[in-house]
């Protein structure tokens, strides 16, 4: 009798693992662009008077420098960079400097930058404080403080602080801010184009005020106006600060 020959089975065939496709996500950083001019010593002796005066005004917000008032070798560029990364300012990228000139130790040269107000990226902190209520369309309420470090973006309205802003944090609202309790840290009011937009506060120790663009720093404010109740609007092209009370 003869045997059955039976098939062999085939060995089973490793499934292939299935692509996983490559994610492309777009989003925007606001980053300060620094334009430094000769004489570096003395341009790096007014970025130490600011950090003075606000030591946290540079905090974890990436910069750019703009080289185009400068004739800086490519070393000369290196030690500028150090000599920031020193004052805790973090070069992202360079404008206004010729590529072929460009080096492996330098951070990449950036282009189609659009300038707008001054903000940062929203902190997990910041988000947890300044959780909108939205009751009011056009409008963000803060019942609590806004800390040193946070950052607050509303560009549709306006912005309402119950409390008061610590230094080193700011508020960027494209309509007008009313901060019911101190001002310490920066706010930029009208950041869209609204020149209407004023600043409300009821004692100004601000390190910085912005409306449409136009700014004032800490320096610039009275003195007799410092610790009071204060509003801030636009006159034409200049900034006019007057007391509440």
């Amino acid at each position: 009798m003869s045997e059955a020959v039976l098939p062999s089975a085939k060995p089973a065939q490793p499934q292939k693992p299935a692509r996983q496709l490559m994610r492309f996500r777009g989003r925007s950083y606001v980053a300060y662009v620094l334009s430094p001019k000769p004489p570096i010593v003395e341009w790096l002796a007014e970025v130490d008077a600011t950090l003075a005066r606000s030591p946290n005004f540079f905090a974890g917000k990436p910069v750019i420098l703009d080289l185009a008032a400068t004739e800086l070798s490519s070393p000369a560029i290196r030690h500028l960079i150090d000599n920031l990364d020193q004052r805790g300012i973090r070069v992202l990228g360079l404008e206004g400097f010729d590529a072929a000139l460009l080096t492996p130790d330098l951070p990449p040269l950036l282009s189609g930058g659009r300038d707008c107000a001054i903000t940062t990226s929203e902190s997990a902190a910041a988000k947890t404080a300044a959780a909108p209520d939205k009751s009011k369309a056009g409008s963000l309420l803060l019942e609590s403080p806004v800390r040193s470090g946070q950052s607050v973006v509303f560009a549709e309205g306006d912005v309402t602080v119950l409390g008061s802003v610590g230094s080193g944090a700011e508020i960027v609202a494209g309509g007008s801010i009313h901060i019911y309790g101190a001002l310490r840290g920066r706010a930029m009011a009208g950041v869209n184009g609204n020149q209407n937009a004023r600043i409300f506060c009821n004692k100004i120790e601000a390190e910085l005020l912005a409306i449409d663009g136009y700014y004032q720093t800490a320096e610039d404010i009275d003195v007799s106006l410092r610790s009071r109740p204060a509003q801030v609007w636009l006159e034409g092209n200049a900034m006019k600060i007057t007391a509440l009370s």
